[in-house]
């Protein structure tokens, strides 16, 4: 079997927003849409205050409460994990971005340009058929499906691996098979702790955080930042 997911290491992550930038670029997304957002978020008290970027968006949940809401199957989760979306079936309702606990859902209802009337690049990558529907992170998906049928391994081969992995300078971001324990995703969970937005709902997150080494108890002050919905919300 095959299960995708994403890690990211909030150890490494500068904050930069280059993740946002490519995967804006890549799926050509409308004006105040982010798929993967990077919340810079405080934790601690004073004199123990902490800073940490998380990037955040779609989780691929293992059972997604989008999937158990939309009444058209217009959201459906792939047997390798991927929860992906159906534009022709979507009717707009949102009840997916009202289920949803992560905030990864957007719906535009009407075209939005940069400066108004669009220029030649955003003529080109317009995309009607995402107009008054549900859009979200599909890990890139078709660039996954591409390089498995060219041969190529998601998480190894940039072709064949979400753009937002791709784009990080700081290599905070990876991508693989959580059924593989040789991927990069299996070994960076092996060797460090983690943890998953909101597990006490069971959802099953495919995205998971690393925030200390895992060779023993963690380090003085550190602790998992707290990510909850709240906080999500509040810098929505």
């Amino acid at each position: 079997m095959t299960r995708w997911a994403m890690v990211a290491d909030l150890r490494r992550c500068v904050g930069c927003q280059t993740c946002t930038a490519a995967c804006k670029l890549v799926n050509a997304t409308p004006v105040g849409v982010q798929w993967r957002r990077v919340l810079d978020m405080e934790f601690g008290e004073y004199p123990d205050v902490r800073r940490a970027f998380v990037p955040v968006g779609c989780q691929h949940c293992d059972d997604p409460p989008c999937v158990a809401s939309c009444p058209t199957t217009a959201t459906r989760k792939r047997a390798d994990g991927v929860v992906t979306m159906d534009y022709d079936l979507c009717i707009g309702c949102a009840y997916c971005a009202v289920s949803c606990p992560y905030q990864a859902r957007y719906r535009t209802l009407r075209p939005s340009f940069a400066y108004g009337e669009p220029i030649e690049s955003e003529k080109v990558t317009h995309r009607a058929e995402r107009l008054a529907v549900a859009t979200k992170c599909t890990f890139c998906v078709d660039r996954i499906d591409d390089g498995l049928a060219r041969g190529l391994r998601p998480g190894v081969d940039p072709e064949a691996t979400p753009a937002c992995v791709n784009a990080c300078i700081a290599k905070a971001m990876a991508f693989g098979d959580l059924d593989d324990p040789e991927s990069s995703v299996s070994r960076l969970l092996s060797e460090n702790r983690y943890f998953r937005m909101h597990e006490e709902l069971g959802t099953g997150p495919g995205f998971f955080y690393l925030w200390d080494r895992g060779d023993g108890e963690a380090a003085p002050g550190v602790s998992p930042p707290d990510v909850g919905a709240e906080r999500l919300e509040a810098r929505r």
